[in-house]
Order: structure tokens, then sequence, then C-alpha cells
């Protein structure tokens, strides 16, 4: 915890994005519980439910590359502040469905909202090895991923007692001023070097978005650290997607145990997010590369294996416990990966390279929530809870296979090219 209070005491910018990043994080979840909830309220319908899922999904897989090139390619700073406006005018937007009831406002409104996403999360994570030293960078990776988990346990236990307590028109108020407190927070960053992407051979001249784009493509291609972290977040998300689902179907109809067994089943996942970071911090800057790349291996065999445990058990509390371990080991592997993309990507493709694993990630989760919502229709629960600890867990034998046959070898000896 020392070197987190550092960080934050310390660097000055670093405090200021991750106050706003706090503040952000929870109004989303004010938002998302509201206009579900909402939409629940107005039609009664699961369906409607769906719909805003995907309406939020696949805007953000489509924002993904766009993002990226803009991030690329013009002040990362000022794109964040204008991400954060966009999103405040638009959060209080979802004023108008308090008095007018038509839910294609709802699928709108949650549209352009995740549209505008990316181009804050992953101008975020780009700008990290601007704003710290090479001493804070897995400092502040990690506080920055455990404070994601951290705000999803308390922006949902929140929103929840506001939404009950003071109505949906604080959820949504409350929603857009987390935007404008976050803006502000960006816009107090300072740096002699500025915020615009250091530009590559490639970038130089007419913008090309397309071709920025396929350059990006190439260089995650041709270097299989990149490539691999990439991947493994696509393996991940073929059975994470569905656990977004399934946690439902277990809390209310595997245990019997309606709202509070749902919200138990997310706070011990969350429980064990946080514990998995705290390890990664204490392991990351000690050991090697050789054994980061073990490490990875063996925390989606312990994920996806226990995963499938949680699936089968009977007793309640073995269950969270066992949910709590594949969360833990995910967070482990998310941490390490996340630290060494901002380790050795190089500036220029920092953008495109962490949207693009946002849009593939979001891309795979859709597909696998999806499948997961439609086979819950003809098979039980605990099947398909199986079946996507298995499917998460084929990401160990694709990095293992990859560390066997030397195709993931150290970038600190033989640093990656950055050209195209």
């Amino acid at each position: 915890m020392g070197g987190f209070v550092d960080l934050l005491w310390l660097n000055r910018n670093y405090r200021y994005t991750w106050i706003g990043q706090v503040v952000s994080e929870i109004g989303d979840h004010f938002n998302n519980i509201a206009v579900f909830s909402l939409a629940l309220q107005y039609t009664g319908s699961g369906l409607v439910v769906s719909g805003i899922m995907l309406s939020r999904a696949i805007p953000a897989i489509l924002a993904g590359p766009v993002a990226g090139v803009v991030l690329d390619r013009w002040d990362r700073r000022r794109i964040m502040i204008a991400s954060d406006l966009i999103r405040s005018l638009v959060a209080l937007g979802f004023l108008v469905t308090l008095t007018y009831r038509g839910t294609w406002l709802l699928y709108l409104l949650s549209a352009v909202l995740m549209f505008a996403s990316p181009f804050f999360t992953a101008g975020r994570s780009a700008i990290l090895p601007t704003i710290t030293n090479r001493d804070e960078l897995h400092a502040a990776t990690t506080l920055t991923q455990t404070t994601q988990w951290v705000s999803l346990i308390v922006g949902a236990f929140a929103a929840g007692v506001i939404v009950s307590t003071l109505g949906f028109w604080a959820a949504f108020v409350i929603n857009a001023l987390s935007f404008l407190v976050s803006a502000v927070c960006i816009w107090s960053l300072r740096t002699t070097s500025g915020f615009r992407a250091l530009r590559g051979p490639g970038q130089k001249g007419i913008v090309r978005p397309w071709d920025d784009y396929a350059q990006a493509l190439r260089y995650m291609k041709s270097n299989p650290l990149v490539l691999g972290i990439a991947l493994i977040g696509v393996g991940w998300a073929t059975g994470g997607g569905a656990a977004q689902i399934l946690f439902t179907l277990f809390g209310d109809l595997v245990f019997h145990r309606g709202a509070a067994g749902i919200a138990t089943i997310w706070g011990s996942a969350g429980i064990g997010l946080l514990v998995g970071g705290t390890l990664a911090y204490k392991i990351g800057s000690r050991i090697s590369f050789n054994t980061y790349k073990w490490t990875i291996s063996v925390c989606y065999v312990v994920h996806g294996g226990a995963y499938v445990v949680f699936s089968q058990m009977q007793d309640f509390r073995l269950a969270l416990f066992f949910i709590a371990l594949s969360r833990a080991a995910v967070a482990v592997s998310s941490v390490l990966n996340y630290s060494q993309l901002l380790k050795f990507l190089p500036d220029q493709f920092r953008g495109r390279v962490f949207a693009t694993n946002e849009s593939m990630v979001w891309a795979t989760m859709l597909f696998s929530m999806t499948l997961a919502g439609v086979a819950s229709q003809y098979y039980d629960p605990r099947l398909i809870g199986a079946v996507s600890g298995v499917l998460s867990s084929t990401t160990a034998l694709f990095w293992g296979w990859a560390i066997l046959t030397d195709r993931l070898p150290d970038p600190a000896l033989k640093p990656a090219s950055s050209q195209s």
C-alpha cells in the first residue's frame, strides 16, 4: 500500500488522473443501474434489457479503431476531455426518458455514451507512461486496474441506494457531474512534453485513418508479446462474457438466494480481483520475463479450473471461495500483462493497440454473452458454467505452447521495431 500512497502523494498528474477515474467510473455504475432498472420498470421485458446491452456493446466495439487512430494522431488530453464533456451531456439526456418513455431513446443514448467511452479509457492507458516515471509505472498500472474493480463494487452498491431513495433523476445527474469532475481533473494535467503521441514515419503528412489503423494491426501481428496479450484477452472473454449472465443465474436460480445471492457472488468476485491485484503488485516488479510468462499460463489454469469447480459446488460458501479464487487469477494476469504493454509499447502505437484490445474483448464478450443467454433456455447453468471455465482455460494451452516453442522472446533483449 505504501507504493500507492507515495504515488498519489508525490505524482500530481497521476493523482488528478486517479481522482477523475474514481469519480467517473463510480458514475458509470449509477447510469448502468438506473437505465436497466428504468427499462424493466417501463416494459417489464428482459428482451429490452438485452437490447440495451447490445446497444452499448456494439458501439464500443466499433469505436475502438476510430478512437485508437484519433488518440495516436492528436492531443490525447484534449480528446479525453472532449469524451468526458460529450458523455456528461448524454448522461443528462437520459433525464428526458423519465417523461418520454420511448425505449428507442434508451437505446440511442446508451449507444452514444458507449461510443464516446473508448476515447477516454484507451487514452488514459496511453498517457500513463507520460505522467509516470519508470519506477512508478508498475504501481500506477496496478492502482489503475484495482480502482476499476473497487469502483464496480462501490458504484453498484451506491447506485442501488441512490436510485431506491432519490430516484432515477438523481442517478443521471450524478453520472453527468462525475464526467465533469473527470474533465476538470484531466484538464489539470501538465507535462513539459505535452500529450501528443510521438510521430512515427508512417504517421507524417496527410491523415489516412485506415492506413494508420492497418499500420497498428501490422505492428501487433509482428510483435509476439503484443499479439499474445491481445489474444489472451480474447481467450478470457470466451468464458468471461458468459459470466456476466451466469452470476445472475447462479445467485437466483441455482442457489435460490435472489438479489442478495447475485450481489454476494459479484462481491466475492470483486474481493478476488482486489486480492489478485495486490499480489500482482507485489510480484510484478520482481519477477523475470520468463517467470512472468509461466505465471500467466498458471493463472489461466487456476482461473478456468476454479470457475469449473464454482459451477459444480453445492455449498454456497465454497462456491464463493472458488469464484474469488478464479477472479484473483484473472487479476494477476491482467495487471502483469498491462504492465508489460506499457513497458514495451512505442508511444505512437499505444492508443491504437489499447483501443483494439478493448474492441476485441468487447466483441468476444458480446458473442459469449449471446451464446450463454441462448443456451440458458435449454441447458442447466452448471453445465454452461463448466463449459465457460474450460473455454477460458484454453488460453493457458495457447500461452504455454507459445512459451515452449520460443514464440514469446523477451522484448528487452531484442527491441521490437516500431515500423510497420
